[in-house]
């Protein structure tokens, strides 16, 4: 079941979470979900345990390259292979 909360951002972090939201083909809430689901299953005793620094070095290293099909993509794929 869904709940509403109410959340205040820096306006600049709200639009860039937005974009990347749009680029994973999701909204904002599940990509705020898919987050606050990730840090609360795992045993994190601080922040400073989060992986986050370990992502973004691999991101500093070079592109970050991420290739997902939409869900159209992925059910035309399924349909040609059943042919």
């Amino acid at each position: 079941m869904d709940a509403k909360v109410t959340l205040h951002f820096n306006q600049d972090v709200i639009r860039r979470a937005k974009k990347f939201a749009a680029s994973q083909n999701i909204s904002l809430s599940r990509l705020t979900e898919f987050l606050y689901n990730k840090i609360t299953t795992e045993s994190y005793q601080s922040l400073e345990d989060l992986p986050v620094s370990d992502w973004v070095m691999q991101v500093a290293e070079g592109k970050a390259e991420y290739k997902r099909k939409s869900r159209k993509d992925l059910k035309k794929e399924f349909y040609e292979k059943k042919k």
